[in-house]
């Protein structure tokens, strides 16, 4: 005689048990949305590469320049916007007053002058990562963070953040002069101006007759506002600009393109390995461009070298040593 205990084979399963708390299940975490700014297209490339391949982190759009970054962020309403400095038609330094009006702004950039430093932070940036300068964990974090409100700096911003407050209330209203132009928002540098942005009346406010860009009230974090930074840099035959080096003739030493953009990499402090990530080309091929950027640099280190090309060698300003 069959066990009357064991169940029939065909015979339905009782159903599972229900959960007596009746807990909701967990909702799924919203994926913080970045638009990443670069002239460099393999800068982006790479940087798009790194931060979409984290479960919590998608690019909606990248950008070449300040305006299409402007424009990216309007149609996508990112949670963060990672911006270049150093870009062609508008830069950075720019862009950054608009578009803090729409998400946390973390500039991310070679540029590691202590003005433009505190430029940026002055015109709203929520940090400062100058590469070479953080590990790809440490950029994720930051983009975490920032949209948190927490800021993120590297130690050369860090230092420039430092020096500032050190300063105190001695230095003149709208900071130092900003090198190459940054931020100099007039017809001259960016052409005509109804073609640098796009304008919504409901957004923005009245462009002004003198200038290329609405004008826009300065970030609640800068206690100076945009029209104030100092548009000129003069530069004088001696070889320094108020006060500072002048940036070095870097045309004697006759780099291709590649090489210069290879040497800039190792003045930043980035190792072959890096490099080769970054520009997405083996280490062997990282080694050649070396061998060449040494000897037309007439250099046997990667700090002479990089002291030439920064023209913070003994007579840089003279001529090859």
């Amino acid at each position: 005689m069959p066990d009357q205990t064991t169940p029939h084979p065909g015979a339905s399963q009782p159903p599972p048990p229900q959960n007596p708390f009746d807990f909701p299940q967990p909702a799924q975490p919203s994926r913080l949305r970045v638009v990443v700014a670069d002239d460099n297209p393999v800068v982006r490339a790479g940087l798009t590469a790194l931060l979409s391949g984290r479960e919590d982190i998608t690019v909606v759009a990248e950008a070449a320049d300040g305006r299409e970054a402007y424009e990216a962020a309007q149609q996508h309403r990112p949670d963060v916007v990672l911006l270049d400095v150093r870009m062609p038609g508008v830069d950075g330094i720019s862009a950054l007053p608009y578009l803090v009006r729409i998400a946390p702004v973390v500039m991310l950039t070679y540029s590691r002058e202590s003005e433009i430093v505190q430029e940026a932070l002055r015109r709203g940036a929520g940090g400062y990562l100058v590469h070479g300068e953080f590990t790809a964990g440490q950029l994720v974090d930051a983009v975490r963070d920032i949209k948190q409100g927490r800021a993120h700096f590297t130690p050369t911003a860090a230092g420039a953040l430092l020096a500032q407050l050190r300063q105190g209330q001695g230095q003149a209203p709208g900071g130092s002069p900003l090198p190459d132009g940054l931020g100099q928002m007039n017809a001259n540098a960016y052409g005509n101006s109804a073609s640098v942005w796009p304008h919504n009346q409901t957004q923005l406010p009245t462009q002004p007759a003198d200038m290329s860009l609405p004008r826009v009230p300065a970030p609640p974090t800068s206690p100076e506002n945009l029209s104030q930074v100092q548009p000129d840099v003069g530069q004088s035959s001696s070889g320094w600009t108020s006060g500072r080096p002048a940036a070095p003739d870097r045309s004697r030493f006759q780099l291709s393109s590649r090489e210069a953009e290879i040497m800039d990499l190792i003045a930043s402090g980035m190792n072959n390995q890096q490099i080769a990530a970054t520009c997405f080309i083996s280490e062997k091929t990282v080694k050649n461009h070396i061998n060449r950027i040494f000897a037309k640099l007439h250099s046997t280190s990667r700090s002479e070298a990089a002291a030439k090309w920064l023209g913070t060698a003994p007579g840089s300003h003279r001529g090859l040593g």
